[in-house]
C-alpha cells in the first residue's frame, strides 16, 4: 500500500500546490508537512482529513487516505436504493419531475445513467440498444456514432466540450475509469477542429440536436448535493437542460401539454 505521505504529496501536486501553499492553506508548518509527506511523521487521523479538506480531495479518495494511514473508513458508500438514502433518492426524483417538460438526469461518478425523466427518451429516440444495455454510459451514449451523436448538429463544438469537462475531471480526481473513457470517446470518428462561434459561444456550448419534431437546442446545468458525507451521494449529480431558445421552448411545452407527439404525428 502506498503511505499516506505519498498520496498526499500526490493530492498536493495534482492540484498544483507548493508545500508552503498547502502549509498555509492548512494552517500549519512547512516542515510538519514534509514531515508528513516524507513518512518522517505520522499524521493523526484529523490531520489527514484536515490535509484532505484542504485539498478538495473527494471522499471514496480521504477513505483511502485514512486507511494508508493505518485508520477506519470515514465515509460509508451505499447504494442509491439503500433505505438509508430515500431522502436523497426523493429528492433527486423529485428534481426529474419538477424539470419536466425539459429533460434531466442523474448520473454517477463515471457518467453512468442513473435516472431521468420522461423528455429525455426524445433525445435518445433511434440509438442503438446495445448503447441502451446497463449500466448506460452517458457520455458514450452521446458521441458515439450509433448513439445521439449523428442527430448532433453541432457535434464538433459538443465534443470538444466533453472532452475538456471530462479532462478537468480527470485531472481533478486522477480517476483511471474516467481516463479510459475520455481515451475511448477520443477514438470516435469527428471533427477536432475549432469549434465555430453561434449566439451562445460566448456564455456557454449548446446542445443542438435534430428530433421528430425539429431541433431541439439546449443548455445544461450541472446539480449536486452540497453537503454529502455519503460516497453515493458525493458522486451523484443532476444534469439539467434548458431550452437556448423560444423555437424549442414552445416545442416541448407542446409536447408536455399533449398537443405534439414526438413521433412527428
Amino acid at each position: 500500500m502506498t503511505p499516506v505521505g505519498a498520496l498526499l504529496r500526490e493530492w498536493r501536486q495534482r492540484r498544483r500546490l507548493s508545500q508552503l501553499d498547502l502549509a498555509s492553506d492548512a494552517d500549519i508548518s512547512t516542515r510538519h508537512l514534509s514531515y508528513v509527506e516524507t513518512g518522517r511523521a505520522a499524521p493523526s487521523r484529523a490531520m489527514v482529513l484536515h490535509l484532505a479538506e484542504a485539498l478538495e480531495v473527494p471522499l471514496r479518495e480521504r477513505n483511502t487516505l485514512l486507511t494508508a494511514a493505518g485508520f477506519a473508513p470515514l465515509y460509508r458508500e451505499r447504494m442509491l436504493d439503500d433505505p438509508a438514502l430515500k431522502a436523497a433518492r426523493d429528492a433527486v426524483e423529485l428534481v426529474l419531475r419538477a424539470h419536466e417538460p425539459h429533460p434531466a438526469l442523474a448520473v454517477d461518478r463515471h457518467w453512468n445513467l442513473l435516472a431521468h425523466n420522461r423528455p429525455m427518451a426524445l433525445l435518445l429516440d433511434g440509438v442503438a440498444p446495445h448503447l441502451l444495455v446497463p449500466p448506460v454510459n452517458v457520455l458514450r451514449l452521446s458521441l458515439h456514432p450509433d448513439g445521439v451523436a449523428p442527430k448532433i448538429v453541432n457535434l464538433n463544438a459538443w465534443r470538444t466540450h466533453l472532452f475538456a469537462r471530462l479532462r478537468t475531471q480527470v485531472h481533478a480526481s486522477g480517476d483511471p475509469v474516467l481516463a479510459a473513457l475520455l481515451d475511448e470517446l477520443q477514438g470516435y470518428p469527428g471533427d477536432d477542429s475549432p469549434p465555430g462561434g453561434d449566439d451562445w459561444s460566448a456564455v456557454a456550448v449548446p446542445l443542438q440536436i435534430r428530433s421528430s419534431v425539429g431541433v431541439l437546442s439546449f443548455i445544461s446545468t450541472t446539480t449536486v448535493f452540497g453537503t454529502p458525507v455519503d460516497i453515493t451521494l458525493s458522486e451523484l449529480a443532476l444534469e439539467t437542460f434548458f431550452p437556448a431558445d423560444a423555437e424549442t421552448a414552445q416545442l416541448l411545452r407542446r409536447l408536455g401539454d399533449g398537443q405534439a407527439s414526438p413521433n412527428g404525428a
